[in-house]
């Protein structure tokens, strides 16, 4: 059987993430017609390297991402690290022919994400952007019934990705809050929820946004008494037109209190519609306009259907269909969309084409809000 070697690029939370997955993997998919093996860990320093060689029962720990990509023993590059690292990684692997897997935002800018578009003529290998979030088994449903015409014309949309950890003055700067590493609401969350509304109803036409910073300033972590200023976003909200004239809101915010990884989807069409949340990942709603209103209302209204753990083979009923799934369950579906592309000689989807994408898109996001105005984002594909 196949084994595929993978070194793995940062090792903070969203490495464990992604260690987790290729842990996991075997029990959800059946028969696996290949294996994968963690062999090398990069980090910043030779520390923390080593743990995270020691977590993963890997072979090499290291602090020079090249020693990952241009390794001819390493079949898969997992990039995991903070976003301002992605750039060089990336176009390494890819000079190097390797399969690529790399978190999203593809890079911290759109001049880093352009040099990744120039260089992939010549790249042949298999990649994949994690925009995990398409693989929430309501999600699939959902792109079925929008494909399969259930809702009619699109007329309308909502979609929000709520997080609250800024809400608080106290909480401490960190590389994702820094505009300089890549971080903000608009990359770290509104990525997600653009690649998604992507996914289930074509391009955008038009996007008209405006950011909000809550505090000038947060503590600098490990030095007490110290602030620094913050110049990344924490919210954003944006007036959407999409290619096919639906229009819509979209929020990314890192603001509401009271929520705490909360992905909101509603999609309003002439015959029909759907809404999801991901604090409910075992239903999707769907309201059927064909459905009789009498006597009584009838069966008209919003029905809760249980999408549950509902997968396509090779993926198992483990742990069952009825049990409610975990935010790790659709990094492990996401992953095995990727290798098994991989196993199958197939470019990625979504690939680093739909990264650079999502990029351009977050640019003309930042741009509107900088002008005050409606952008024209037709032609960032």
């Amino acid at each position: 059987m196949k084994e595929y070697k993978v070194g793995i690029i940062g090792f903070g939370f969203i490495g464990k993430v992604h260690a987790y997955a290729y842990a996991n993997l075997p029990f959800h998919f059946s028969p696996l017609p290949f294996r994968t093996r963690i062999t090398s860990v990069c980090t910043g320093g030779t520390a923390t390297a080593e743990v995270a060689r020691s977590f993963l029962n890997a072979d090499k720990a290291v602090t020079d991402f090249r020693f990952i990509t241009e390794n001819p023993d390493i079949d898969i590059v997992n990039i995991c690290s903070p976003n301002d690292r992605h750039a060089e990684a990336l176009l390494s692997a890819m000079a190097a022919g390797k399969h690529i897997y790399c978190d999203k935002p593809i890079t911290a800018t759109l001049a880093e994400a352009e040099k990744v578009s120039a260089a992939l003529p010549g790249y042949r290998a298999t990649a994949q952007m994690t925009f995990q979030n398409r693989f929430f088994p309501a999600i699939i449903r959902a792109k079925q019934l929008i494909d399969d015409g259930f809702l009619g014309k699109i007329l309308e949309f909502r979609a929000a990705y709520f997080h609250s950890g800024s809400a608080d003055p106290n909480t401490p700067m960190k590389w994702n809050l820094s505009a300089e590493r890549g971080g903000g609401a608009i990359a770290d969350l509104g990525s997600h929820v653009l690649d998604l509304l992507d996914y289930l109803m074509g391009g955008f036409a038009s996007i008209n946004a405006v950011t909000s910073i809550a505090y000038a300033d947060r503590p600098a972590p490990g030095k007490p008494g110290e602030r620094v200023k913050v110049d990344a976003e924490d919210c954003v909200m944006m007036l959407v037109r999409m290619q096919n004239g639906a229009i819509g809101n979209i929020e990314a915010t890192k603001l509401a209190t009271g929520t705490e990884d909360e992905l909101r989807l509603e999609v309003h069409g002439a015959q029909g519609a759907i809404r999801f949340n991901s604090m409910d990942p075992h239903h999707l709603e769907i309201y059927d306009t064909h459905a009789s209103a009498k006597p009584f209302g009838g069966f008209r209204g919003w029905c809760g259907v249980d999408v549950g753990q509902r997968w396509d083979p090779p993926a198992t009923t483990f742990p069952g269909p009825k049990y409610t799934m975990g935010w790790a369950r659709i990094h492990i579906g996401c992953l095995a969309n990727f290798l098994f592309d991989v196993h199958a000689g197939r470019p990625g989807n979504p690939g680093l084409l739909q990264g650079i994408r999502i990029q351009r898109l977050l640019q003309k996001v930042r741009e509107s809000a900088a002008s005050g105005q409606f952008t024209d984002v037709g032609g960032v594909a």
